[in-house]
């Protein structure tokens, strides 16, 4: 090999070397200030949203869902004071799911939202109305979109054993989409741990009377006629 050739890959080695070293440090910053500005965004959090505490409240192993990879989301227990009341116990968890994400890889929601209102109606639907950013700050994609939906309703879900499906409205208002893809302007099914199941809703085709006496009689006559010896005619000789 050629003296010249081996000077050049000599320093190609050394460059690449340098290189993966430059971005190993690279990632460890990065790292580091995304744990930052999570510390921040929590602290910011609490001063401007002090936590929700009612007189029934009550320390507790709470599951609250966060991601765990790109598609799914995983529970994670805290210790979290609830309160006996469904719709204060449904603001306390999804407070905690917006405020508490251990690290920036596990947030679903996007920081800056806010939980405007929250309320459940008589028939288990929790309404839970929540600010623009929720919407304008997610990622778009159908993926992350449901995992952001996923997040709110299993969380919900796990802790709140009164709803049965779940609303979601953004700054008051119906909206289409939540970032461009899933749909918001219907309901999602809520499952609660210990649920009683609603009663399956069956259509059954309404069927005039007097087509059932009639089939009755035409089935009764045909069951006479089986019953019935059959008599064969002889041909006279």
């Amino acid at each position: 090999m050629p003296r010249n050739l081996k000077f050049v890959l000599a320093i190609l080695s050394v460059a690449v070397a340098v290189g993966l070293l430059s971005l190993r440090g690279l990632h460890q910053r990065m790292k580091g200030l995304a744990e930052s500005q999570s510390s921040e965004e929590k602290a910011r959090r609490e001063v401007l949203a002090p936590e929700i505490s009612t007189p029934s409240d009550v320390e507790q192993g709470v599951k609250i869902y966060w991601a765990a990879g790109e598609d799914r989301v995983t529970a994670a227990t805290v210790e979290l004071a609830l309160s006996a009341d469904p719709v204060e116990r449904g603001k306390q968890v999804l407070h905690a799911l917006i405020a508490d994400a251990p690290t920036a890889q596990q947030r679903t929601v996007p920081a800056n939202t806010e939980l405007l209102a929250f309320y459940i109606l008589q028939d288990g639907t929790a309404v839970a109305d929540f600010s623009e950013a929720l919407s304008s700050e997610s990622p778009s994609g159908i993926e992350s979109e449901q995992l952001i939906l996923d997040s709110i309703s299993k969380t919900l879900e796990s802790n709140v054993s009164t709803v049965r499906r779940l609303k979601i409205l953004i700054h008051g208002q119906e909206a289409e989409t939540l970032a461009g893809h899933l749909d918001l302007t219907g309901f999602f099914d809520l499952n609660p741990p210990g649920a009683v199941p609603a009663a399956p809703n069956t259509t059954s085709q309404s069927v005039p009377a007097s087509s059932l006496e009639s089939s009755e009689t035409k089935g009764s006559a045909q069951d006479k006629a089986a019953a019935s010896p059959v008599k064969v005619a002889k041909s006279p000789r």
